[in-house]
């Protein structure tokens, strides 16, 4: 997809969680670029995580109580690993992405002490390939342990469960868009006001940001009369996915860049616009 060329002082908006955001960040700074980093998702425990705790006390019965456990997120990691202090052998883990491994990492899980499938490096990050990465005949029949948000696509539930997987789906974290304070108010008004490079990697997050806006719109009108619904639309995306982009055509942006999965290729596609 085409874009509007940056100029090298543009802002790099980066808008992940919270937890993880810095690594990314720091990579930019390093190209010379300003970063502000903006999580429009905010991140908290389930106030009542009994299902969870109930999940894992099975995972790490003395005979595990799963054969594989699918996280979908660094969250759902990060999450888990708060009430684990040691993965029971022989279970296999299922992940996404480069932010889930580096999240197993921190949590002293690593390739060659544990059996961890991933989609290949060459293809998305997403649930379509992690289900071609498995070998799906071999989970007919075995117990499987999805751990997610308390929301999410069912694709991941139902092709296991087509392949005849028995399969528990857990949640463990909550997402929430962040309050529209008069402070992210100002924040969002000063980078409507001038060209960005807005890194985005979940629809969620996506529509939510525009749900910010409208909501802006309404409760702080700007003393020149600027949209900012109109604003954001004109703005430049930098995309990992094509259900994002998707997500963001549908949503009026026309200005994307479209990278692929992985930090190295978002970090590319900045650089190739300096």
């Amino acid at each position: 997809m085409s874009a509007t060329v940056a100029k090298p002082g543009d802002t790099v908006v980066i808008t992940r969680p919270a937890a993880q955001t810095q690594p990314l960040a720091t990579h930019i700074a390093a190209l010379g670029r300003p970063v502000v980093e903006l999580p429009l998702l905010e991140i908290s425990p389930l106030p009542e995580p009994a299902a969870l705790l109930a999940a894992l006390a099975r995972l790490c019965a003395p005979t595990p109580g799963y054969a594989l456990v699918a996280f979908v997120s660094p969250n759902a990691i990060d999450a888990a690993f708060a009430h684990l202090d040691h993965w029971p052998a022989g279970v296999k883990l299922a992940v996404l992405g480069e932010g889930s491994r580096a999240a197993l990492a921190k949590h002293g899980i690593r390739p060659g002490e544990v059996d961890i499938v991933s989609p290949a490096a060459d293809v998305p990050s997403d649930t379509e390939h992690l289900l071609q990465a498995l070998d799906l005949t071999a989970l007919q029949g075995q117990p499987v342990l999805i751990i997610r948000g308390e929301s999410g696509r069912e694709l991941m539930a139902d092709g296991l469960r087509a392949a005849g997987a028995v399969v528990d789906v857990v949640p463990a974290y909550r997402r929430q868009l962040p309050q529209l304070t008069p402070a992210l108010a100002a924040l969002l008004r000063q980078l409507l006001a001038r060209p960005c490079d807005w890194i985005i990697t979940s629809s969620e997050a996506l529509r939510g940001l525009m749900s910010l806006l409208a909501e802006l719109d309404l409760r702080y009108p700007d003393a020149m009369q600027q949209n900012a619904v109109v604003s954001m639309q004109h703005q430049h995306l930098i995309i990992p996915h094509a259900r994002i982009a998707e997500t963001a055509k549908n949503l009026g942006f026309t200005r994307l860049t479209l990278t692929g999965s992985g930090d190295e290729r978002l970090l590319a596609a900045l650089q190739s616009r300096l």
